[in-house]
């Protein structure tokens, strides 16, 4: 009888153990890790999550322009809601295996709850810490997380508002901000540094190793031509070897590519709008234009020349004033995930 009981608890155990490898393998893949991996696997980790979804989603929503440069306190941030699960999922159906999500653009809104300034998601009318919302969201389907982070801030001593390379010095708060990012939100991927407004007073290198105190495995890539990083970044790029030519609008960057040593992976982006007359690229742009979508076939082809040189591949979407992606966004996104999956077959 004893011998009964013990054999039906050990098959009990057997049918838990997947279930409980599972939630073992959840939690830990949540950790940050303190210990640095080579550089080659680190790279290979990178490389393999090949393609990704870049959320833009701020001030610039209600604008209708790509550059806010007007001053305006948290509550111009109007959103009426926040769909985090719709964005991880549409991305998960796309074939993607990470969110890229902008933090803070030049206006120096902040989408998570920073202790830094008042200037923040949580004291719009959402009421909201964006990032941490995400998180969870893409903890629920399986997405890995990234950041974007203008290094500048109109709102910083020095600043020219709305000025091209005139986003002020603050380094000890864009330390600070750094530091609430890398401890409070689990592993971050990589993070793409926007320039086109100043370093904000800390260099490349110094920005470099600060990241590392805190997520020695997170890449750092520099929308500038400055080089710095184990990541090279080509805004509105398109796949190719590192030192390749003609990958990206900056001509000079492909001589970086060549001349800087220090780069592992490659990462291109480009707006899921298509060119047109009126509102913003990288945000969502205007009513108007609710219709207007790239072609599937085209993405598809940029996530396999992704895969043929091993860059990875950031798509950007801008969700609307009520914090959804668009649909017509989200059928496109759906029909290049059953591409990518038929080549899997």
């Amino acid at each position: 009888m004893i011998q009964q009981v013990l054999f039906k608890m050990l098959i009990s155990i057997i049918a838990m153990l997947p279930l409980l490898t599972s939630c073992s393998l959840s939690r830990s893949s949540n950790e940050i890790s303190k210990t640095p991996l080579p550089d080659s696997v680190r790279a290979k980790e990178i490389q393999d999550m090949r393609f990704g979804m870049f959320i833009c989603w701020s001030f610039s929503t209600f604008s209708g322009k790509e550059w806010t440069g007007e001053e305006h306190g948290p509550d111009f941030f109007k959103a009426t809601g926040c769909n985090t699960d719709q964005w991880a999922k549409t991305a998960k159906e796309a074939g993607m295996n990470y969110i890229l999500f902008l933090t803070k653009h030049h206006d120096g809104f902040c989408l998570w709850d920073t202790q830094t300034t008042d200037l923040k998601s949580i004291n719009a009318p959402i009421k909201l810490d964006v990032l941490s919302k995400l998180r969870q969201s893409c903890d629920k389907y399986g997405i890995k997380l990234a950041l974007y982070f203008s290094e500048g801030d109109w709102n910083w001593p020095g600043a020219e508002r709305g000025g091209w390379m005139k986003g002020g010095a603050n380094p000890e708060m864009k330390k600070a901000q750094l530091k609430e990012l890398l401890t409070n939100y689990g592993p971050i991927e990589f993070i793409w540094f926007d320039a086109a407004v100043g370093d904000g007073g800390l260099s490349h290198q110094e920005t470099v190793e600060w990241v590392h105190q805190f997520q020695p495995n997170t890449f750092c890539g520099f929308n500038a031509l400055e080089p710095a990083g184990r990541l090279s970044l080509r805004e509105r790029g398109a796949p190719g070897p590192i030192g390749g030519d003609g990958l990206t609008w900056v001509e000079d960057a492909g001589e970086n590519e060549k001349q800087y040593k220090g780069y592992h992976v490659a990462e291109f982006t480009y707006p899921i709008l298509p060119k047109r007359e009126g509102g913003a690229d990288w945000f969502y742009s205007l009513p108007v234009h609710d219709n207007l979508c790239i072609p599937a076939q085209k993405i598809f082809d940029d996530y396999q020349g992704a895969v043929t040189f091993g860059n990875i591949f950031s798509l950007n979407i801008g969700p609307n004033y009520e914090g959804n992606i668009r649909e017509i966004d989200v059928k496109t996104l759906q029909e290049v995930g059953r591409m990518i999956a038929a080549t899997k077959e």
